[in-house]
């Protein structure tokens, strides 16, 4: 499918969720942080802007920051990688299986330039998913999920009028659910299919024994394909009738139906510019139990439905179960289908020419085949990648495209310019950098949507423009630059100033303009109509000319109590002289030269250079959100947050030195902290999730920097994820002492400091199964350690319900009061008493 369809569609998968009501009883046992902290914690969220195509109207759209945990309880099946609720055929949680995205509160539409708002009236316990626009801006669709149902609404830009479109029950299990036809009249679905049966039920007794057996070829599946996989007939057969819809056009005036083809387990779709053809894949048997639907086999087809009631097919490629794919490969045969944007039916494709595998070397990767409707004639080959594919970006120009490629183990991506129709015109090289250097980072191609819903570069002569987050040693100050592609002369057109975050967002319709989406430390995020005037003396990186700005939204502080936080860039060195950076946050009505206890937060990152990783990321200038830890600032805890932990090296070897590192990047964050006048060098806790909980369990067990930790949702033995973590390529069998020095369950012995242990109980990412939890907690209690275990019931990855992250706020600042704040002085350690270097 086209790039854009699939990220529409991962994005309508994620946020698709129901609010339900919570009961007391279902409440019970839960606990809530104070008073103070429980209010930050429930204050209405702030709405996100989608602006039309057309660029003359935006909506306006705020979602619930929780769910309730009676939402989140709702019973699911786990099937082939899905979780799926069999009530109303919704999707228990988002494509990655994190969490459980929540709804929508409410649309409001706003007219540009005047800021004319249109409340949209949302029926009564509606639950609705992110909306989608028409290529001319006339209407927006969206899901809404029911207690029973999946339903789809239609929307009128004009209006604001909202209705559901009757006898439609959706099935996004797959994903690609609901997209536009090009003529922007026509909605193609997945809809349930009609008069089904129920469900199969289970038999009686056992079902058998599970087997699988291997034949002596290597059949390495990555951690992250290995997710809530098929275990017996019983759900193959749920997978069969729980996948299975029927694909069917929806007249979005009058809400006619149109079936296409039978029902099937289709999982991409999407329409070719032309209307008239689709390109449909389809799961196919037979399915395997160590890997999820995505590498099933597939029917890769596409459809002719400009003839009324008949529709014709033509087989792309029909492709084997990939149970063997090597850990970061590809599948043999065709991938990553999609359609060329500027033709009627141009259908493109990627091919590896490596056998899928980055460690053979290899003058060319992949290749890019072609076929044009009708079909008839063989598909050819376009070009050749020396690196793995990453995508043709079309422009409005025919013979102008941007050609991606990476090269994962350098972290390493080029950009070129090509002309596919034209084999004589040598492709141009564009961009040629580290994916880690965000300080050289161009920016992204700002696209406009075509009549035909396909999105293009937008030119502007021969330039194109480029956004980009701006990364810079002061923080992230986003801009947009107009580039020559003749001439690669590049022009800023806007920098964000430095007392605020403003992003661009989209151009303006007709009127030279642009909007952005602008906040600072005390306002609340905003757009504004900025309009480019007279050329000014710019220092490098500013931009090049003056700009005026307009509000278009009025959107008010929620929480003005938090507007006392104060927050600060900080930079300093490593022991190896390398730079890094956190912000510093002091909680409301702090002094300076008062020393309180404070929290660090981080998550190793992997470079391949240390150049990158010293470079400062995110801003200081962003309206102060809480979440989880930063909570307990308003408990009087200051947060030393996002503190930079690079983890160097080579991809091939850099957990090599993975826990000297960790402790050199903990050492200089806390002392730079100390430093300042701010920290109580006696009193500081560590916190860290998924890949950073390892990191806290590692730096309690190795370093005496902190009082006391708190990992979420973490993976502390990674001998269970034996085919590679992170970066790290190599399997246990390659570098057993690696994977065991980096395992603090194998240093529960050493690990003395109190750690609370907090997990999902259907945590879905298998490199961080419950397991990890349960076995790591069980190992400190039998060596003599202090710990807390949290199992959060029902929670994913990411924890969604309101009840859990209240538990966990208040989980915390308990343990942090008890063990940091209020813990007393720390006995002075003779020399005999000193820890012993820990030894692999």
């Amino acid at each position: 499918m086209s790039t854009s369809r699939i990220l529409a569609g991962q994005v309508l998968a994620a946020l698709a969720a129901c609010a339900l009501p919570v009961s007391p009883a279902q409440a019970a046992g839960y606990q809530q942080p104070p008073a103070n902290i429980l209010k930050a914690m429930r204050a209405p969220a702030l709405p996100g802007p989608s602006v039309s195509p057309t660029r003359d109207r935006m909506l306006l759209v705020a979602w619930q920051e929780y769910p309730s945990i009676a939402r989140v309880a709702a019973p699911f099946l786990r099937l082939a990688g899905t979780r799926v609720e069999p009530a109303n055929r919704s999707k228990h949680d988002t494509p990655g299986g994190y969490g459980i995205a929540p709804c929508a509160e409410s649309f409001k539409l706003v007219s540009i330039p005047d800021g004319r708002e249109t409340a949209i009236a949302l029926p009564a316990g509606a639950c609705p998913d992110a909306p989608i626009w028409s290529a001319d801006g006339k209407r927006f669709a969206f899901a809404n999920t029911t207690a029973d149902a999946v339903e789809l609404w239609v929307g009128d830009a004009a209006s604001g009028k909202i209705r559901k479109v009757p006898g439609i029950r959706l099935n996004p299990m797959l994903n690609d659910e609901l997209q536009w036809m090009p003529d922007q009249k026509t909605l193609l679905v997945k809809a349930v299919p009609a008069k089904l049966s129920p469900p199969p039920a289970k038999q009686g007794g056992p079902d058998g024994p599970n087997v699988q057996e291997a034949d002596g070829e290597k059949g390495q599946s990555s951690t992250y394909e290995t997710r809530d996989t098929l275990s017996s007939p019983h759900d193959e057969a749920l997978f069969d009738y729980y996948a299975a819809s029927q694909l069917t056009l929806v007249d979005a005036a009058s809400g006619k139906t149109t079936p296409l083809g039978q029902p099937a387990l289709y999982d991409g779709v999407g329409p070719a510019p032309d209307g008239k053809h689709i390109l449909v894949s389809s799961v196919r048997k037979p399915y395997s139990y160590v890997t999820t639907y995505e590498r099933f086999p597939h029917q890769v087809e596409v459809w002719d439905v400009a003839r009324p009631g008949r529709v014709g097919v033509h087989t792309v490629a029909s492709l084997p179960l990939a149970d063997r794919v090597p850990v970061h490969g590809e599948p043999l045969g065709p991938r990553d289908f999609f359609w060329r944007a500027t033709e009627p039916a141009t259908l493109l494709w990627a091919e590896a020419l490596d056998g899928g595998d980055w460690q053979n070397t290899v003058p060319a990767r992949d290749k890019v085949m072609m076929q044009k409707a009708p079909f008839t004639a063989a598909p050819v080959e376009i070009l050749r990648t020396a690196q793995r594919f990453a995508g043709l970006d079309w422009s409005e120009r025919a013979d102008t495209a941007l050609l991606s490629e990476v090269d994962l183990n350098k972290h390493w991506r080029q950009t070129r310019i090509v002309n596919i129709d034209d084999a004589k015109q040598a492709a141009k090289l564009l961009w040629d950098l580290s994916f880690d250097n965000k300080y050289a980072d161009p920016g992204s191609p700002v696209h406009r949507t075509l009549a035909s819903g396909e999105r293009v570069i937008q030119l502007d002569g021969d330039a194109i423009y480029l956004a980009g987050g701006g990364a810079s040693p002061q923080g992230n100050r986003p801009f947009l630059d107009k580039l020559d592609l003749k001439t690669l002369q590049s022009q800023r057109l806007f920098r964000s100033d430095k007392s605020a975050y403003e992003r661009f967002i989209g151009l303006s319709g007709g009127n030279g303009g642009f909007l952005t989406w602008r906040q600072t430390p005390t306002e609340a995020p905003n757009a504004f109509l900025r309009t480019l005037g007279q050329p000014v003396a710019a220092g490098q990186g500013e931009a090049a000319f003056s700009s005026t700005q307009t509000a278009v939204t009025r959107i008010v502080d929620p929480t003005p109590e938090l507007r006392q936080i104060k927050k600060r860039l900080v930079k300093y060195k490593r022991a190896d002289g390398l730079d890094l950076s956190f912000t510093l946050y002091t909680p409301p009505g702090y002094q300076e030269g008062t020393r309180v206890p404070a929290i660090l937060n981080a998550y190793p990152l992997d470079y391949a250079d240390a150049a990158s990783a010293g470079q400062v990321s995110g801003s200081q200038q962003t309206f102060t959100r809480l979440y989880q830890y930063k909570y307990l600032l308003l408990a009087g805890y200051a947060v030393i947050d996002q503190a930079s932990f690079p983890v160097v090296g080579d991809p091939k070897a850099a957990y090599d030195t993975y826990l000297d590192q960790l402790k050199m990047d903990a050492e200089a964050a806390v002392g730079e902290a100390v430093k300042l006048g701010v920290v109580d060098p006696d009193r500081v806790a560590v916190t860290g999730h998924s890949h950073g909980a390892l990191m806290t369990a590692n730096l309690l067990a190795h370093t005496d920097l902190f009082r006391a930790g708190a990992a979420t949702s973490g993976s502390y033995n990674k001998t269970l994820t034996p085919f590679g973590f992170q970066s790290e390529r190599r399997s246990v069998w390659e570098a057993p002492d690696v994977y065991r020095k980096v395992s603090t369950f194998f240093y529960a012995d050493k690990l003395k400091t109190p750690i609370l242990i907090v997990h999902g109980s259907d945590d879905a990412n298998p490199g961080t199964t419950p397991l990890q939890a349960s076995k790591f907690y069980e190992a400190i209690r039998g060596n003599g350690g202090t710990a807390r275990l949290v199992m959060l019931p029902h929670e994913p990855h990411w924890y969604a319900a309101r009840e859990s992250n209240e538990q966990l706020v208040y989980e915390m600042l308990n343990w942090f009061d008890k063990y940091v704040k209020n813990a007393p002085p720390r006995a002075v350690k003779t020399a005999q008493s000193q820890p012993a270097p820990a030894q692999p």
